[in-house]
């Protein structure tokens, strides 16, 4: 008798504790809800010709510009940074054993311009009791015609590295995908020794400001242990002086990043934003350049998405300079973990950059300073994944602005697209649409035309209900090396052909841009005719190139590939102030509407129908 109460006291506990777990992420739930997905009420004319206007002649408080951006890493040829190292590394092996981890949610929120996480060590590697196989020499015919033969080695014995041959179910994992098979990816976009084609690609969409950088390591390319007179590079500063007034030559106003996830290869093999002496090696970096080209400089970003660095560097190990142990993996998000400490060095860092280029910077002339801040829209999945998304926010959103907000002259947001969390990973959803590079909505070309008129429209609201916007910049030019993705995911309004000498092809949205930037309007027939583009190739079932390997479950995998699978256009009307939020989408959630359904007041809105008085015309443009 004693055992039967004892279990039903366990069982009414059990559901207790079940019933208590489910009503507290329900309210959780509930709250995130309103406060992120009830629908946004445009406050846009959708019925006028012209739906936003941007007045790009003014100046002062007025000021709007209209930018395009790039970055050392992604473009400059001649540069042996930690990037190029990185990428050349000897590969690793993924054996038929490994299992692929699906991306962490955490490091998802950072990783939103396409900055791929890899997979944790692959599993075989951990189990170290196994046996290895060894190839046995053959003739050369019969490895030409794939016949290779093993002996078993014990534990203790050493295979010769020169001798190892990968196994039938072995497959070859770089760090950098979509690299090692593109040509002479070393060569990037050639922006060092011609940044003319770039730039000239740029003025001519009409832009009045060209976002840059100055990569650390070609100034300083070894550690300045015994000072900077036997360390910096002063012929790599004057080039860097060249191009930048190469940009003004043009007639665009200069935006000069410092620091755009280039950490020399010197400072992380002692621990980079680790360590508080960075900030001296830093200023030393930031006096140099200020000193020699302030004058010629407008606006400057300080640091690129700081946070995206220190959660892929310290914390995932994923890019170069990081080398995380398990300890520092195992406590990075505490209050005194690894990603805490580094953003903290970074948040010093700016704040004295900031007051040595004011105090550089012509009275007449006074420079702006901020920062890049990446911010990421996140979403639950299930009832059970609002905590996973409340503390990948507390961790990302707010802290390093408000810890600096003192010193920013103005805050640049870095925009992709939304990601949807579930369990310890993202969640692809089918009926969303996702960039090349596994962000969701971030385009290929056919999405990019209405991304960009929706993401104008958006700042334009913004701006019309209050918000000082002063300006638009779009990332990027050309296509070009896209972090630990490699030269896959294409972000360029322009196409580059690396087999035929980095040959330039301008996109259709390289056109829709220029017209949108030299008239300073968004019209009614731009977005129509972006739209209908894109749902005819929905209604086609046409596809485009998917970079982001998915399993089974519809979890996306932390690495990216090097060559892409296809995915199809989603029917979905993602417009602005059209958009809705799509409810929780776990199975029980999905239950529980389906039967609540028939019992809801709340009517669905139904969607806009097209215009048929409009007729849309090809848009019209000259190079």
């Amino acid at each position: 008798m004693t055992i039967v109460t004892l279990l039903v006291s366990a069982t009414q506990l059990a559901g207790i504790l079940v019933t208590v777990t489910v009503a507290a992420n329900a309210f959780s739930f509930s709250r995130y809800r309103k406060k992120n997905l009830l629908p946004l009420r445009s406050p846009i004319d959708e019925s006028a010709d012209i739906l936003a206007s941007f007045n790009v002649d003014a100046e002062g408080e007025d000021e709007f510009f209209f930018g395009l951006a790039t970055a050392p890493a992604h473009v400059e040829d001649r540069l042996n940074d930690a990037w190029l190292q990185f990428a050349e590394d000897e590969p690793r092996k993924k054996s038929y054993k490994e299992v692929l981890e699906p991306a962490d949610a955490l490091m998802g929120a950072a990783a939103g311009d396409g900055g791929s996480q890899q997979a944790p060590l692959p599993r075989n590697e951990v189990n170290k009791m196994k046996k290895k196989r060894k190839p046995v020499k053959l003739s050369i015919e019969a490895m030409i015609r794939g016949f290779q033969k093993y002996i078993e080695v014990d534990e203790g014995e050493e295979v010769s590295g020169e001798n190892e041959v990968p196994t039938e179910n072995e497959e070859v994992h770089h760090k950098v995908t979509a690299w090692h098979n593109v040509p002479h990816p070393e060569e990037r976009l050639r922006f060092w020794s011609d940044p003319d084609i770039e730039l000239k690609l740029a003025k001519d969409t009409g832009v009045s400001v060209f976002r840059l950088g100055i990569d650390w390591s070609r100034i300083m390319p070894a550690e300045p242990v015994n000072g900077l007179k036997e360390t910096v590079n002063f012929a790599a500063l004057e080039r860097y002086k060249w191009i930048i007034n190469r940009v003004r030559s043009y007639g665009m106003k200069v935006m000069l990043t410092l620091f755009h996830h280039s950490l020399p290869a010197w400072a992380g093999e002692y621990g980079g934003w680790k360590l508080e002496k960075t900030i001296d090696y830093f200023m030393d970096f930031t006096r140099l350049v200020v000193d020699s080209v302030s004058d010629i400089v407008d606006y400057w970003v300080t640091f690129n998405e700081p946070h995206v660095f220190c959660m892929l560097t310290y914390c995932a190990g994923t890019w170069p300079g990081g080398n995380p142990d398990m300890l520092e993996v195992a406590t990075s998000a505490l209050p005194t973990g690894v990603f805490n400490q580094a953003m903290h060095w970074m948040a010093i860092a700016h704040s004295k950059a900031y007051d040595y280029i004011h105090a550089k910077s012509c009275t007449s002339t006074k420079s702006k300073v901020g920062v890049a801040h990446h911010v990421s829209f996140m979403r639950p999945y299930g009832l059970f994944d609002v905590a996973a998304v409340t503390l990948a926010n507390t961790l990302t959103t707010f802290p390093y602005v408000d810890s600096i907000s003192d010193r920013l002259d103005f805050i640049g947001i870095n925009y992709y697209g939304q990601e949807v969390v579930s369990g310890p990973g993202l969640k692809l959803v089918e009926t969303d649409e996702y960039s090349e590079s596994g962000r969701g909505v971030y385009p290929d070309d056919m999405i990019r035309r209405p991304y960009l008129i929706e993401h104008l429209l958006a700042v334009y609201a913004a701006m019309i209900t209050g918000v000082p916007v002063i300006g638009y910049l779009f990332w990027t030019i050309s296509d070009n090396w896209e972090w630990a993705d490699g030269y896959g995911p294409k972000f360029g309004l322009v196409a580059v052909d690396r087999a035929n000498n980095l040959a330039r092809i301008p996109r259709p949205s390289y056109h829709l841009f220029t017209k949108v930037v030299t008239t300073g309007k968004v019209t009614r027939e731009d977005r129509a005719r972006a739209w209908s583009e894109l749902q005819l190739a929905a209604k086609q079932k046409k596809t485009r190139p998917f970079y982001r390997a998915v399993n089974k479950h519809g979890l996306m995998y932390a690495g990216g590939l090097d060559e892409p699978t296809q995915r199809p256009y989603i029917q979905r009307d993602w417009r602005f102030g059209h958009y809705q939020m799509e409810g929780l989408q776990d199975p029980l959630s999905r239950l529980s509407r389906c039967i609540l359904r028939p019992f809801s007041i709340i009517k669905k809105r139904e969607p806009q129908k097209d215009d048929a008085e409009l007729v849309v015309q090809p848009l019209q443009f000259s190079i």
